[in-house]
């Protein structure tokens, strides 16, 4: 008992550290644990919450892409192709020549030599611009529901208390989208004249030494002939004019009754300023060139079908020419059945090119 004593007087010091360092130890491991649990329920939650806004994400995006289909573009597309139908009509320079079938006098040759010409630019003019503007109308349609398609992703976002959200200064109001979306009549409503002119005057300079009466068109022959109009087209102006065919120079812009340009920076303008940013890019450039490449092989493509062979081995120009121009509606018919549209929508670059728009990430 006196040995127990000693040792406790000549060791409790000893001993109230070691039991405080243990006790220090075990409370240390129990915080350590603790934390470790916590954090492993942090990530885990952060895990799903990230999973689910991925898959939140996919489905608004696929949403974006159905609404645009269904909706926007058959508008905009129906309204495109009366407005080409109505400003290139052709049906009276084929009433006369086919009333000259059966009265040989009623015009001189040189009458109808002009008549011919005139249908012949006619013709290409309004087959490579329905082409151009069908493309284009499409992709411009699709940048704009998917950048907007950001923008209402992360308001909803934001109101689901989602760790992406943007201060409420950022919600797009209703005004804004109405006035954004019918953006894409402006093609129809403001830049048609200035289009077609300039359209025209590019088919003129390409077909001026191609004859109705004389010069045979095979396949070849019509894809670069159209290939060359719209390269002419394209070097008309600036690098990127063709930008304003689409959507109004001064982004603030965008006609109204009151005719009043407001002086403050809307939501609109941003939404108009991104929108113009990604049509100047080089990425879009490199898309709007696949695009049309494809949609012009599919179209000489199904015209040498339809004239059962005679266009892969050589037709006479002026047999070909209503064929031609019959290509400018059926390249304008509604986007549930027009295959060229769907052409577009299913490259790999072009759906790549989206989703990274949607994304708001690098395009390069």
């Amino acid at each position: 008992m006196l040995s127990l004593r000693d040792f406790w007087r000549r060791h409790r010091r000893k001993l109230f550290v070691t039991v405080g360092v243990l006790g220090s130890g075990y409370l240390l491991y129990k915080l350590y644990d603790a934390n470790r649990r916590r954090d492993a329920d942090l990530e885990r939650y952060l895990a799903e919450r990230e999973k689910f806004i991925k898959a939140q994400m996919q489905a608004h995006f696929e949403n974006i892409q159905k609404i645009a289909d269904t909706t926007t573009l058959p508008h905009a597309m129906n309204y495109l192709s009366s407005q080409i139908a109505e400003e290139l009509d052709h049906s009276q320079l084929t009433e006369r020549l086919q009333k000259a079938k059966g009265q040989p006098n009623s015009l001189t040759p040189s009458e109808k030599l002009e008549l011919w010409d005139r249908l012949k630019i006619l013709s290409f003019t309004r087959m490579v611009l329905s082409l151009w503007a069908m493309t284009m109308l499409s992709l411009y349609i699709r940048v704009q529901v998917n950048i907007l398609g950001r923008y209402l992703y992360i308001d909803t976002a934001r109101i689901l208390g989602s760790s992406y959200a943007l201060e409420n200064d950022d919600v797009i109001d209703r005004e804004d989208e109405q006035k954004f979306l019918a953006s894409a009549d402006f093609l129809s409503n403001h830049a048609m004249p200035t289009l077609i002119s300039d359209m025209q005057a590019a088919a003129t300079e390409v077909l001026k030494g191609k004859q109705v009466g004389l010069d045979f068109f095979n396949t070849t022959i019509l894809h670069e002939t159209t290939m060359q109009i719209l390269d002419r087209f394209k070097s008309i102006g600036s690098p990127h004019h063709w930008v304003n065919y689409i959507m109004p120079e001064d982004a603030r812009f965008y006609p109204s009754s009151d005719k009043k340009i407001p002086s403050e920076v809307t939501k609109f303008d941003q939404l108009m300023v991104e929108t113009r940013s990604v049509l100047a890019s080089a990425e879009f450039g490199s898309v709007v060139e696949k695009s049309l490449k494809a949609v012009l092989d599919a179209l000489v493509e199904d015209m040498a079908a339809q004239s059962g062979g005679s266009l892969t081995s050589g037709m006479l120009l002026a047999k070909l020419l209503p064929r031609v121009a019959q290509m400018g509606p059926i390249l304008l018919n509604d986007p549930s059945e027009n295959r060229f549209i769907q052409i577009i929508q299913s490259s790999p670059e072009v759906e790549l090119f989206f989703t990274l728009i949607y994304t708001n990430m690098p395009t390069s």
